[in-house]
């Protein structure tokens, strides 16, 4: 009779990750973080967060793994002792509602799939979700340098020590990572970058201006080498911008449009939305250069509402002239989550809670561990 009374021993803490097979339509990438009380967090591309209890986190577990339903309702009958059968309706009732959830975008998580749905910053996290890696302070020709930080850093890590960067993150259980600046593609290694991320099984995503992505070789070389999300940093009045975002669209890839709204360019915001929803956005991040422009921001809401467009508020955006740090949204100058679901590195390797918040440095990854820089 001592083996009903003995406690049920929890799987192995440990991070996994399963990605659609190459004719999968639409792509999608999950990972699942197993805690060490048996608990789970399954993310869903990079956006969809869970919490699942321990049997459901089994159940996510030999999901990813691919195992045999069969097999997987005897391993979970074992463990919680429980009826075979039942746990075979249970584990094909789980792995056809994941099945659909992460190659579906309009279904609620809440409701579909019985799991309550925890906002990333309201909960225990054990690694932040997210990393945004600043590559370089480095802007544009012809943009002025005092838009980004330069002097706030005294040089940018090598290609080896970003990529030890990424290994380390990986290891700690960070699943998503994004690549930021300054502008990230004037670092010839990006594709090496991206390459590396990808080898490890992270999520990939690259804020940009996308002038070189124009370019339809540079494009196809960031696709290949693992490339799983843009935002795109929208210049409204600039040919370049709106051709190189027409090259960028048709791809298979997630594409959030950043646009920053202005005194200058509010008269025609609502024109320039329309025209973004005419070449296909449908994701959008939104900010503005001053609080001025509070009422005229929300009336952006409305019409991006109505054009049937996703908003995004907890992404960095590249330093430029039109896109002030300091006021990223009229309403948060800190989004909630920054620190906890998410980190900031800049180009030395310096941590902090998110972009621009410099006077709080958690420390530098050449030296301290990430156990010491998240806690």
């Amino acid at each position: 009779m001592k083996k009903f009374f003995t406690k049920v021993q929890p799987m192995k803490a440990g991070i996994y990750q399963k990605q659609s097979a190459p004719q999968d339509q639409p792509p999608y990438r999950i990972h699942l973080r197993l805690q060490p009380d048996g608990s789970g967090v399954l993310i869903v591309n990079a956006s969809t967060v869970l919490h699942l209890n321990p049997t459901a986190a089994e159940f996510a577990y030999h999901f990813i793994k691919g195992t045999a339903p069969e097999d997987a309702a005897k391993e979970v009958a074992s463990r919680y002792r429980i009826n075979r059968k039942t746990a075979l309706e249970d584990f094909n009732d789980f792995a056809a509602r994941i099945q659909r959830m992460v190659t579906a975008t309009d279904l609620d998580p809440e409701s579909y799939l019985d799991f309550e749905r925890v906002a990333p910053h309201s909960t225990d996290l054990t690694a932040p979700l997210r990393l945004d890696c600043a590559l370089t302070y480095r802007l544009p020709a012809g943009t002025q340098a005092d838009y980004a930080p330069t002097k706030r850093v005294d040089r940018e890590l090598t290609t080896d020590e970003w990529r030890v960067i990424l290994d380390s993150a990986w290891q700690f259980g960070i699943p998503h990572v994004t690549f930021t600046g300054g502008e990230a593609t004037l670092r010839d290694d990006l594709p090496d970058l991206i390459a590396r991320a990808e080898k490890n099984g992270q999520v990939c995503g690259l804020l940009t201006d996308g002038l070189k992505l124009a370019d339809k070789n540079y494009l196809d070389l960031l696709l290949k080498t693992g490339l799983d999300h843009i935002l795109f940093l929208l210049q409204p009045n600039n040919n370049d911008s709106w051709k190189a975002l027409e090259t960028i669209m048709p791809e298979d890839i997630f594409v959030t449009v950043h646009f920053t709204l202005t005194p200058q360019n509010a008269p025609s915001a609502k024109e320039t939305l329309s025209r973004l929803s005419g070449l296909g956005v449908n994701s959008l991040s939104l900010s503005a250069s001053d609080v001025s422009l509070h009422d005229a921001m929300h009336d952006l809401h409305n019409t991006a509402a109505s054009l049937g467009m996703t908003l995004r508020w907890d992404l960095p955006v590249p330093y430029s002239a039109e896109n002030p740090v300091a006021n990223q949204t009229v309403e948060d100058e800190i989004p909630v989550g920054a620190g906890k679901a998410w980190l900031y590195v800049e180009p030395d390797g310096d941590v902090l809670l998110t972009q621009g918040m410099a006077d709080k440095i958690l420390g530098n990854l050449l030296r301290d561990s990430w156990e010491k820089i998240y806690q």
